[in-house]
């Protein structure tokens, strides 16, 4: 039987397990990144860990997260992570140089390599033919000192794309489609190769876009074929060296197929509060529209912003309408200068933003009181753009740029005449933003410089054989990371402070929940389903430990955050009978006599104490999960197994 894309990767860096659908397996991991609003973390845990150098073909620290710099925080965080990547053995990408997706794209990524990074939309490198994983900050640690990356092996879905895009219809609006198709949850659990002729319409940058919006399907990652439209890509960028070609065997076995025309697509956009809240762009438009920000690491490319300057050019953004734009790194925004097209885009009226995630992580340009803003992002979750009652709408870069001038949402074929853009040859060179490790010689002497603002992070205890825990929080479905432990320029900064960070853990859902869990001692949370969808951050599960969360009991998980849960030693615990949900209030109290049955098959009683009623939960964890649960976290896990690496 033949072999997809991604069963050929796999297979090529198997360390451990079967490659059978829910079996464990552990990956050699070639290649890491991490951002700012991970990486503080992701290298106190590498230190604490015991490990010394990266082991890795390539590990690149990027600050692109929390680059507004208002008090010391971020700039004492940002050279602790330059210190530590010159010490370990990492490369750093200085604040300014670009979104780490974008820049990993142009500098890093290799066909045919397996990536992890502590970003949820690290699987923008399936754009290329990598097989790329969003993954916490521990496992990152983990797999720089050379451990195996373990997940589920997942199942194949296939994408077959034929015809072609018509004029204003983009690959954002194929990676709408299939979220109107699938919803957030429709690729749990799958792997989602993108085939047919079709693809090879796209170029890697639209690739890219389709890929890095793989994350919202809750996908374990896209993967692209490595090809003609790929080695042209890398030859551009002067690495064509790292050209490998790779496409799935003619008789190879998907579970699961979907098939698009390109031709009939049409713009999309997502109505708030979920990437999967698609309609037709006509059927809304002319709605006002106050702001409107084009970038982010979905849609920043070079081809992207050319065809944004087209649009604008000899044209001006609306009164009452604001734009900004961000550009994904500096390559990208120095070909728009030796280009003249940012002349066009600054002629409209719109704002330059730095080459950072910026307004998509609500780190500045946050819309005003009940305002609409219009993106070009992958996310719009309720109060993620540092506005509560904001409604932000998902679009293309085209939809975005037309809607700008117009000032109400309007479909881009309105514009007229098609765009049609130029990619240079080969962009330039410069790499001024991007500064080596030291050699391993010189390390040793080196140190990783903390400011006051780091704080020692919690660490988990041993799991006891019985707990009995009150219900701290009770939650519906589709809790996202954003809703546990919120972004956004007034917190991030504190990301190395979990203490201080406390304070506002799901502030957007109940504030007083901080004071309550940490009234209670030692708690759980109960949710819905899809618990934990978006980001991959952490602090999301660190946070909650903090405020002595033991245990969440949820009707599903999603991927990332259910591994940073067992990482911080928390229990993943889903309903057996989901609509035992319904009889748990907050406050309650859950006893859980016996917690053996993680070991024995991942059953568990529990009862509540104030009905009396009894239910079934389960935590059905693979062996090394187990051990990491009970060990109390993965850093604890580590430093039993001597950091040799199966951690």
């Amino acid at each position: 039987m033949g072999r997809t894309i991604a069963q050929k990767i796999i297979e090529s860096h198997l360390l451990s397990g079967e490659m059978k659908a829910g079996e464990e397996i552990g990956l050699k991991i070639d290649q890491t990144l991490t951002q700012d609003a991970t990486g503080t973390m992701a290298y106190l845990e590498f230190e604490s860990m015991g490990l010394k150098r990266v082991k890795t073909e390539k590990s690149v620290a990027y600050i692109d997260h929390n680059t507004l710099q208002t008090g010391f925080e971020n700039a004492d965080d940002h050279r602790f992570i330059r210190t530590a990547a010159k010490k370990y053995g990492v490369w750093f990408s200085r604040p300014g140089n670009g979104i780490c997706h974008q820049v990993h794209l142009e500098r890093f990524g290799v066909p045919g390599k397996t990536l992890i990074g502590s970003d949820s939309h690290t699987p923008t490198g399936g754009g290329l033919g990598m097989l790329a994983f969003g993954a916490g900050g521990m496992d990152v640690a983990a797999a720089m000192g050379g451990g195996a990356y373990y997940i589920t092996m997942p199942k194949m879905m296939r994408v077959n794309l034929t015809g072609k895009l018509s004029p204003f219809v983009t690959a954002k609006d194929v990676a709408l489609e299939i979220l109107r198709l699938l919803s957030v949850k429709g690729g749990v659990g799958y792997i989602i190769e993108w085939g047919g002729e079709g693809v090879k319409t796209l170029g890697v940058p639209e690739r890219a876009t389709i890929t890095n919006m793989g994350a919202e399907l809750g996908a374990t990652t896209s993967v692209f074929p490595s090809d003609e439209v790929t080695r042209a890509f890398l030859a551009s960028q002067g690495r064509e060296g790292d050209f490998v070609p790779l496409e799935s065997d003619p008789d190879a076995v998907y579970d699961k197929t979907i098939e698009i025309d390109l031709g009939k697509l049409e713009p999309l956009v997502a109505l708030p509060h979920s990437p999967d809240n698609i309609v037709k762009v006509r059927e809304i438009e002319g709605k006002k529209v106050d702001q409107v920000c084009i970038g982010s690491c979905t849609n920043s490319s070079l081809a992207d912003l050319l065809k944004v300057a087209a649009i604008l050019r000899g044209n001006r953004v609306a009164d009452g309408t604001d734009l900004s734009v961000s550009p994904g790194s500096e390559r990208v925004l120095s070909e728009l200068v030796r280009s003249g097209a940012l002349a066009d885009i600054l002629s409209s009226g719109a704002r330059l933003l730095e080459c950072a995630c910026g307004p998509c992580i609500g780190m500045g340009f946050a819309p005003g009181s009940g305002g609409v803003s219009l993106r070009t992002f992958n996310r719009n979750f309720e109060g993620r753009s540092g506005t509560k009652d904001a409604g932000v709408y998902l679009c293309s870069p085209e939809t975005a740029a037309v809607s700008a001038i117009r000032g109400a949402v309007t479909d881009p074929r309105a514009f007229g005449k098609p765009i049609e853009v130029r990619l240079p040859e080969r962009y330039g060179s410069d790499d001024g933003g991007i500064i080596p490790p030291a050699p391993e010689a010189e390390a040793e002497g080196l140190e990783a410089v903390k400011g006051p603002n780091i704080k020692p992070f919690p660490v988990g205890g041993k799991l006891p054989g019985s707990m009995s825990l009150k219900v701290s929080l009770k939650t519906g479905d589709n809790i996202t990371t954003d809703h546990i432990m919120p972004a956004g320029a007034k917190i991030l900064p504190y990301r190395s402070n979990i203490p201080h960070m406390s304070q506002f853990c799901f502030s957007a859902v109940d504030k007083d929940f901080p004071a309550r869990a940490e009234e209670y001692g030692q708690s759980v949370v109960v949710g819905g389903v899809n618990y934990g969808q978006g980001s991959s951050r952490e602090h999301a599960a660190l946070v909650p430990l903090y405020l002595g969360v033991r245990a969440v009991i949820a009707k599903s998980f999603a991927r990332i955050h259910a591994a940073n849960l067992v990482n911080a030693g928390i229990i993943p615990f889903e309903f057996e009978n989901p609509d035992d949900y319904d009889e748990i209030s907050l406050s309650d109290e859950i006893s859980l006599p016996d917690l053996s049955g993680i070991k024995t098959g991942g059953r568990v009683e529990a009862t509540d104490m104030r009905t009396g009623k009894k239910f079934a939960l389960r935590c059905t964890l693979t062996g090394r999960a187990r051990e990491v649960l009970f060990a109390g976290g993965l850093l604890n896990y580590a430093k039993e197994q001597g950091a040799q690496g199966r951690g």
